[in-house]
């Protein structure tokens, strides 16, 4: 039986945000905005709509994520959220 605290590859939840953290910074167009999970994508880190993409298909190719359909993804506004979408596609995690 799988242990419902890590993903397929081992990974704690902490290990995953830190990933998805490390990854949107690597792509951001301002990561020196960055302050903590409620950092804004767009307004901060200057996200514009082709830089969402590619950060959306990274962590789709990093973590083996099902394409985000765009109702979700409007939803998706700070970093917080995106290590959320993650961390509940991957963990069966529990409120």
């Amino acid at each position: 039986m799988s242990d419902p605290t890590t993903d397929g590859a081992g990974r704690t939840e902490d290990e995953i945000r830190s990933l998805v953290r490390a990854l949107i910074l690597e792509l951001a167009p301002n990561a020196e905005a960055y302050r903590d999970g409620s950092t804004n994508l767009v307004d901060e880190l200057e996200y514009h709509s082709l830089a969402l993409l590619e950060m959306a298909f990274a962590l789709e190719d990093e973590f083996e994520l099902e394409a985000i359909d765009e109702e979700t993804a409007r939803t998706i506004t700070t970093v917080r959220h995106v290590e959320d979408h993650v961390v509940n596609a991957l963990l069966a995690v529990v409120d």
